[in-house]
């Protein structure tokens, strides 16, 4: 299986980033996590970003706030796919983490998930390396019907209420 690249442009991301990690130990999904800036170490990240695919990685998820160029640095320098997470930090909240992250020019993607949403940004890196993995994709399919069931024994519970 492919592993998935977990990139913070700072430590202090790791308090919002660490929820991926659960989905990856759900899964089976190796994940490496590292440190980069897209402003402090240009020429590290776009080494990592040129040798992610050789290294055997399939999927690259970039966690950064205030300006978040992190996520387009990466996407500019490698074809695999990049979901950006827009951290909360700063005066405006993650505003300008979610702009940064999601205005990117065309041909250059990257998919961006919530301000703070590193656990969708983990399923939906799951869901990429399911395209050409059938196992992970039964076990993405057996996860959903799992958690439908659960909302359906919440309903039947909560239907002690009706009058």
């Amino acid at each position: 299986m492919k592993k998935v690249a977990v990139i913070m442009g700072s430590d202090s991301d790791l308090p919002v980033v660490e929820k991926a990690f659960g989905v990856f130990g759900e899964f089976g999904i190796p994940y490496e996590v590292h440190v980069y800036s897209a402003h402090r170490t240009p020429e590290e990240a776009k080494r990592f970003a040129e040798s992610a695919e050789r290294e055997g990685f399939g999927v690259i998820i970039c966690a950064a706030g205030m300006a978040a160029h992190l996520a387009g640095a990466f996407a500019a320098n490698t074809v695999l796919p990049v979901i950006g997470i827009p951290i909360k930090s700063g005066s405006l909240g993650g505003i300008d983490a979610l702009l940064s992250t999601v205005m990117m020019p065309s041909g250059i993607p990257v998919a961006t998930v919530a301000i703070d949403g590193a656990k969708n940004a983990a399923y939906l890196a799951a869901e990429i390396l399911a395209v050409s993995d059938p196992s992970l994709r039964g076990q993405l399919s057996a996860s959903r019907k799992k958690a439908a069931e659960e909302v359906l024994k919440k309903d039947a519970a909560a239907a002690t209420f009706n009058k």
